[in-house]
């Protein structure tokens, strides 16, 4: 059934075609969102946190909701500022991109000592080493072949979004610290689709999976443990989030389309980019997934 569900929303053009998408910014197929009220007193009384990490400081103004037909998935529609998506749309194309975090193209030889991938697509103008890029793994890096996490393949998790991760998580009031350890930056292009899977190669399969998406808009698809079950699709825009938690953490789950914006009647810009940043991002989607990787000892 996923797979299958996988192949009809890869070959659509417009959200036109299709009715069954959850859209939470429309309110469309309303009635599995329940509305999740924040509450946290902490971060009423000290909003210069979440201005800090360039989230709404104000948090009558997030809109949050629980995925009624999708056990513990959290749905936020776009929390960040316009100024905080243009500092994490550059922290992810500028900095993250860096040694000593991972990318796809490392197993290539493309860039040179000293270089890093931002500054030489631009110097040169190559768009082919642009479109190169998928993925950089930060703190565990992910090892996509033996899905192991290793102690000697690791490097310093990046504060900000370490403070981002853990924000975004205490807001939600879940019952166990989170400590962010790992996080995969996917670069998706227009025609890029992510297939379905499980994440499961963490040690802690207990504390959430944080994603959060900037740029092109893109259809997510999240089904049930086994691929017989059949998947609900949610749209995703510029600075949505979604936590996968509890039952939903071991949910098959992928990404069969990226949206351009003339198929996307809402798609909306409007995060101060200048180029070559605007134009870049006017076809990618990031993806920032973080997740940790170990069970915290806490000390008696």
């Amino acid at each position: 059934m996923f797979k299958e569900c996988f192949k009809f929303y890869k070959q659509i053009n417009s959200l036109e075609q299709q009715i069954d998408v959850i859209d939470f910014s429309n309110e469309v197929n309303t009635k599995i969102m329940k509305p999740k009220k924040l509450t946290s007193e902490f971060f009423n009384n000290d909003k210069e946190i979440l201005d800090d990490l360039g989230l709404k400081s104000d948090l009558s103004d997030w809109n949050c909701y629980d995925v009624l037909n999708v056990p513990g998935l959290i749905f936020i529609k776009n929390p960040f500022t316009s100024t905080g998506q243009k500092y994490w749309m550059k922290r992810c194309i500028v900095d993250y991109t860096r040694k000593p975090n991972r990318l796809n193209i490392d197993a290539h030889h493309i860039l040179g000592d000293g270089e890093d991938w931002w500054t030489t697509t631009n110097k040169n103008g190559n768009v082919k080493l642009r479109d190169q890029l998928r993925w950089a793994t930060l703190g565990y890096h992910h090892n996509w072949d033996t899905k192991v996490y290793s102690e000697t393949a690791k490097s310093k998790f990046p504060m900000d979004l370490f403070k981002l991760s853990k924000t975004i998580i205490n807001l939600l009031e879940f019952p166990d610290e989170f400590k962010a350890e790992a996080g995969i930056v996917n670069f998706y292009h227009p025609s890029s689709t992510l297939s379905g899977h499980t994440d499961h190669s963490e040690y802690n399969l207990s504390a959430p999976l944080l994603s959060i998406s900037f740029g092109l808009s893109a259809i997510f698809l999240i089904g049930g443990r086994s691929l017989d079950d059949k998947p609900s699709a949610i749209l995703l825009r510029s600075g949505d989030v979604i936590v996968m938690s509890k039952e939903s953490r071991l949910f098959y789950h992928g990404v069969p389309k990226v949206l351009l914006p003339k198929n996307d009647q809402h798609f909306n810009n409007d995060n101060e980019l200048e180029d070559p940043f605007k134009s870049f991002m006017q076809v990618t989607r990031i993806n920032i997934n973080v997740r940790q990787v170990n069970n915290i000892v806490l000390n008696k």
